[in-house]
């Protein structure tokens, strides 16, 4: 579903640009809204949620789906908790729909979908992995990365259930918005794929940008 934020990017409390293959790691407080934006058009940001408080409790892609009854993330999208509670509620949607099945890329799964000599490239998992050994304030650990989002990635369901890659819906100055409902560690890899063509073999930046609640 499609729908226009309210909200003015000047007012935002925060902004930063993050570079293609680059992580970016941060806690979004109860009640902010958290912006993110396709700057170039079709980049995937595999994101994933902790429970700032409790880092243990984290985003459910399986109990998000059975609760909404629908696979995709869409603006009215409440992410779920692993204990089925609220997370973020997705407040507004410049793009209609985010895959939360089709997992982020890894060395692995690189040498399954594309060739042997790939594993030596750079995956989402690798930002995921350095992000937590950065950052070790948080708590984290390789154990702690589970279910993802990837916005603005297109990953149709086809007739028997299974899953294909499409060319992007998303485009230049496309956004997602999540209103945070409890405090949140969000931990997003900017997507390095060279392999997709998805983003052209080009992967791009991204924005994030945060409102602070009654600012």
């Amino acid at each position: 579903m499609i729908k226009e934020s309210t909200l003015d990017a000047n007012a935002a409390t925060y902004r930063n640009v993050v570079a293609a293959g680059d992580y970016w790691m941060h806690v979004v407080k109860r009640g902010e809204t958290l912006r993110i934006v396709d700057l170039e058009g079709n980049q995937a940001a595999d994101t994933l949620f902790f429970n700032a408080d409790a880092p243990h409790e984290r985003y459910s892609a399986s109990d998000t789906i059975r609760e909404q009854g629908n696979v995709f993330i869409t603006a009215g999208t409440t992410l779920l908790s692993d204990l089925c509670r609220p997370m973020l509620t997705v407040t507004a949607d410049t793009v209609g729909r985010h895959d939360t099945l089709g997992g982020a890329c890894a060395t692995e799964s690189n040498t399954v979908r594309y060739a042997l000599e790939k594993k030596s490239m750079h995956a989402c998992r690798d930002s995921y992995l350095l992000a937590v050994a950065e950052n070790e304030h948080f708590g984290l650990t390789k154990r702690d990365i589970g279910h993802n989002i990837n916005f603005f990635m297109n990953v149709p369901v086809t007739a028997d259930g299974g899953l294909t890659f499409a060319d992007g819906l998303s485009a230049p100055g496309k956004y997602v918005e999540l209103r945070a409902e409890m405090n949140t560690i969000v931990l997003i890899s900017n997507c390095p794929q060279l392999n997709n063509p998805c983003n052209a073999y080009n992967p791009t930046p991204i924005e994030v940008l945060i409102w602070t609640e009654g600012a």
